[in-house]
C-alpha cells in the first residue's frame, strides 16, 4: 500500500504536524529533526500527493506567458493552447495569463519583468531575443523567487536553466538536409530570412542550416541572412533587392514562426522557376501553402506540448520537484505535402 504522512510521522518518531512542516519547508523544525523525517520519507518510498495537499490549502499556481507583440497565425495558435491548458489544468489549481511584449526593446521586456510581484505571480515563461537586460532581469526574478523558462526563442544564461522548444541547431541542419534533396542538383544561391539573428532560435538555425550545405550540397550558395524585424516595407524591400541582385535563387528558407509575408513576397519577386522553399511552423497559412505546393516542406513543434510543457515544469521548479526530461523533450517534425 501506498504510504501516508502518518506512516512518515511514526517511522521518524515525531507528530503530523511536523511532518507537515518539513514537507511544505516551514521554519522553526531543528535539522536534526529534518533529517530524521527525510531519512523516513526515503526509506518508506513516500511520494506526496501534491493535487490533494494543494486543494487541501487552497494553493494555486499563477504563471505568465510573455510573448511577443509581432506574429500573427504562430502566437494566436500559441495563445489558443494557453486556454487549452488553463481547462486542462484548472482542477490542479493551475492558471496561465499572457502578456505580450516589444520584442525589439529589451529595456521593456526587462522593466515588465521588474514589475512582477512574487505574490502575485509563480513563474514567467519568456520568449525573447537574447539582451543583456532580460538576462539580468531574469536574475532578478529568481532573487525574488519567480522561476522563469526561455520559451521557443530561448535565452538561456545557464547550464541549470530551463528551456522549452526544439534542438534549433537540429531544426536548421533538417532544414539544410531538405534543401538539398529538394533542390535536384540545380546549381544557385539560397535566400535565408529571419525576424532577427539576435534571436537565439534563429542563430542556431541558422548555423546547423550551413553546415549541412557546406559540406553536402557544394552547388548551392547561401547567401548572408536577411533580418525584417516583422515590417512589412522592410520586409518587401530587402527580398526584392535580393531577388534583383541575384538572378540564381534556387532556393528560399524562412527561419521565423511566421512565413506568410516572406513566402508572398518572395514567390512574387521570384523572376524564372518557383524557388525550393523551407519554412518553420504549421498555421493555417503555411498549411495551404504545403497543400499548394508553394511551400516544399516544414519543419515543426507542437504548440500544445510547448505550452503544456512550460506549465509543468514552472510547477515543478515552484514544488521543488525533479523535472522528467523524456516528458518534455519537443519533438522536431517534418511535414511535406502527402503528411499534411
Amino acid at each position: 500500500m501506498r504510504s501516508t504522512t502518518k506512516d512518515v510521522a511514526l517511522a521518524a518518531g515525531v507528530s503530523l504536524a511536523t511532518v507537515d512542516r518539513v514537507l511544505n519547508d516551514r521554519t522553526g523544525v531543528r535539522h536534526a529533526t529534518v533529517d530524521r523525517v527525510n531519512k523516513a520519507i526515503e526509506k518508506l518510498g513516500f511520494t506526496r500527493n501534491l493535487v490533494a495537499a494543494n486543494l487541501a490549502r487552497g494553493k494555486s499556481y499563477r504563471f505568465v506567458f510573455l510573448l511577443p507583440r509581432t506574429g500573427d497565425q504562430f502566437l494566436e495558435g500559441l495563445i489558443s493552447r494557453i486556454a487549452e491548458a488553463n481547462l486542462a489544468f484548472a482542477g490542479e489549481m493551475v492558471h496561465a495569463d499572457v502578456l505580450r511584449i516589444h520584442e525589439s526593446d529589451p529595456h521593456q521586456i526587462a522593466n515588465l519583468l521588474g514589475t512582477l510581484d512574487h505574490d502575485l505571480i509563480d513563474g514567467v515563461a519568456i520568449m525573447a531575443p537574447e539582451s543583456p537586460q532580460v538576462r539580468d532581469a531574469k536574475a532578478r526574478l529568481a532573487e525574488r523567487g519567480i522561476d522563469t523558462v526561455s520559451f521557443i526563442a530561448g535565452q538561456i544564461t545557464s547550464a541549470h536553466d530551463d528551456f522549452v522548444g526544439i534542438d534549433n541547431h537540429a531544426a536548421g541542419a533538417t532544414a539544410g538536409r531538405l534543401m538539398g534533396r529538394f533542390s535536384d542538383r540545380a546549381a544557385g544561391k539560397v535566400l535565408v530570412i529571419a525576424e532577427t539573428m539576435l534571436a537565439r532560435d534563429s542563430l542556431e538555425r541558422r548555423l546547423g542550416f550551413d553546415e549541412v550545405v557546406n559540406a553536402d550540397y557544394p552547388h548551392l550558395s547561401v547567401l548572408p541572412s536577411l533580418e525584417t524585424y516583422g515590417d512589412r516595407e522592410r520586409t518587401k524591400r530587402v527580398i526584392r533587392t535580393s531577388f534583383a541582385s541575384h538572378g540564381d535563387i534556387a532556393g528560399v528558407y524562412i527561419l521565423g514562426s511566421e512565413a506568410r509575408l516572406p513566402l508572398e513576397i518572395a514567390l512574387g519577386a521570384a523572376t524564372s522557376r518557383k524557388p525550393v522553399v523551407i519554412a518553420h511552423e504549421r498555421t493555417p497559412f503555411t498549411e495551404a501553402a504545403l497543400q499548394s505546393g508553394q511551400i516544399d516542406a516544414l519543419i515543426t513543434q507542437d504548440p500544445g506540448h510547448l505550452v503544456r510543457s512550460a506549465i509543468r515544469i514552472l510547477r515543478a521548479r515552484k514544488d521543488r520537484r525533479e523535472i522528467l526530461s523524456s516528458q518534455e523533450k519537443i519533438r522536431i517534425e517534418i511535414l511535406i505535402r502527402e503528411n499534411i
